[in-house]
């Protein structure tokens, strides 16, 4: 069994701390590896950031186009490698296969748009602002910069920052989720091959006491994270009260609001896709779904028969439409938030819980669940789910379903499913959300846009992805300049 090490300039270097946790594969409860957890990770922490600093001093000089020639190169061993990641992802993660390759081809996606970088960082010049005085700003790398990843995408969230931040010349130092470590630890097996100078790019395992380091550590300039609402609370303000640039990606309650007018078959299947897909653990899965209009309950029924279809299990087996949750105990807190509900007054049109998966009885596994008429004053409907459940809710008008999108807290996902340019306009326009799909059920931004987030959904003000990327991972120098002519005229 692998003893999981950290990889630090240049070297596979075992942690300085000695207490190991499993990481398990949530189908099958198999333990995949070990990994270090506890407060000797933050002298590995130390260690890496002196690595990652040391770097620093040379990668910022180099040109940036010679910077992102590694990525060309990092985006072809990742597309030769994707199906063995994939699998790793399956394994250590819990999602289908055809999930997982997903993930993948969204990272590769990334560093694809990242090594447009030579482009991305040009900057704005004025001649002549005032007589014989020029003026123009340019973009240079801040340092040190830190990710802080979840266990949900875990081969796809590192690279929103990765190839962007060393792309734009500065180092980057990435602790992956001590419950699916093994994607990364593979990742950084390709990064190996791609001539990256040693400690442009090092990888610390760990938990709290790893996070703690990187918050507090003076030479780290900007963190990125992506978690719940509760840690990137917590991320943000300790980051910023250590002076550094913090992003941080929190959780959601994603409305999809569906109209009379919709495609009732088509509509069903997307967003049972968007309901169930991962298992519900990604933050924009759709969450609390709206009915507007559905008087003879068409649209439910549609619903509840394409939720009932769908084939949980083992995400590397075929046909397999839903794999487990990550934990027992993440798949404990999903069933005592279907009994909260429950207890405010929700009916169960479909019941998930106690429907164990033959031959992985030992699994994680909630099956598809819908809940119906959710009290609308209640905790549930307000609560972050993060798991395989639908919440149905009738509304009588779209003004009525905007009125509830507005009040919700989080604002990372609202959609809308109409045959109305009117309404999706309206929609657009009005829904208080950072991404918004018209017919869309998981309204995912592409690479070359920033993966936005409202509200308790989002600390920060710049994103991940695309030119958000690049400026988030750059300041800005303005200088302004005057030559005057006399003193030319002395050489």
């Amino acid at each position: 069994m692998e003893k999981l090490t950290n990889y630090i300039n240049g070297q596979w270097v075992g942690s300085k701390e000695n207490h190991l946790i499993d990481v398990l594969n949530p189908a099958t409860q198999e333990i995949l590896a070990k990994v270090p957890l506890g407060k000797g990770t933050a002298q590995d922490v130390e260690k890496a950031v002196a690595s990652s600093y040391e770097a620093y001093r040379s990668w910022s000089q180099v040109p940036v186009i010679q910077r992102v020639q590694p990525l060309f190169r990092l985006k072809s061993l990742l597309e030769e490698n994707q199906e063995d990641l994939a699998r790793t992802i399956t394994m250590e993660c819990g999602k289908t296969l055809a999930e997982s390759r997903g993930e993948l081809q969204r990272a590769i996606e990334n560093v694809e748009t990242a090594c447009a970088t030579p482009v991305l960082m040009q900057s704005e010049f004025s001649e002549n602002i005032a007589r014989g005085v020029d003026e123009f700003m340019i973009r240079q790398p801040l340092g040190v910069c830190a990710c802080i990843a979840p266990f949900n995408f875990p081969g796809m969230i590192p690279f929103w920052f990765l190839p962007y931040a060393i792309a734009c010349g500065n180092t980057f130092l990435l602790k992956p989720s001590e419950k699916v470590p093994l994607t990364m630890q593979k990742v950084m097996g390709l990064i190996e091959k791609i001539g990256l100078p040693e400690g442009v790019i090092n990888m610390v395992h760990g938990g709290k006491d790893t996070v703690d380091a990187l918050l507090e550590h003076p030479l780290i300039k900007a963190i990125s994270f992506v978690g719940s609402t509760d840690v990137a609370r917590y991320i943000y303000a300790k980051g910023a009260a250590n002076g550094k640039r913090v992003q941080a990606q929190g959780g959601a309650k994603n409305p999809v609001v569906v109209l009379p007018d919709a495609d009732i078959e088509v509509t069903s299947k997307i967003i049972t896709d968007s309901v169930y897909g991962c298992a519900g653990q990604r933050c924009l899965a759709a969450s609390t779904i709206i009915t507007v209009g559905d008087q003879n309950g068409t649209i439910k029924e549609a619903l509840y028969e394409s939720a009932s279809k769908r084939l949980t299990g083992y995400g590397l087996e075929e046909k397999v439409d839903m794999g487990p949750l990550i934990s027992q105990a993440s798949k404990e807190r999903v069933e005592k938030l279907i009994q909260k509900g429950i207890s405010e007054g929700a009916k169960v049109l479909l019941d998930g819980r106690n429907g164990p998966v033959a031959g992985y009885e030992k699994g994680n596994f909630i099956k598809p669940t819908i809940l119906e008429n959710l009290n609308l004053e209640g905790e549930l409907i307000k609560t972050e789910i993060f798991g395989p459940v639908m919440s149905l809710v009738k509304m009588d008008s779209i003004d009525d379903a905007l009125q509830f999108i507005n009040g919700n807290n989080y604002g990372n996902m609202a959609c809308l499913f109409t045959s109305s340019g009117a309404h999706a306009r309206r929609f657009r326009n009005e829904a208080n959300a950072g991404n918004i799909g018209i017919n869309i059920g998981v309204a995912a931004p592409m690479a070359q846009f920033p993966f936005s987030g409202w509200n308790d959904s989002f600390f920060g003000d710049l994103h991940g992805q695309g030119r958000h990327a690049i400026e988030f991972f750059t300041q800005t120098k303005v200088t302004v300049e005057r030559w005057l002519q006399e003193w030319t005229r002395k050489f």
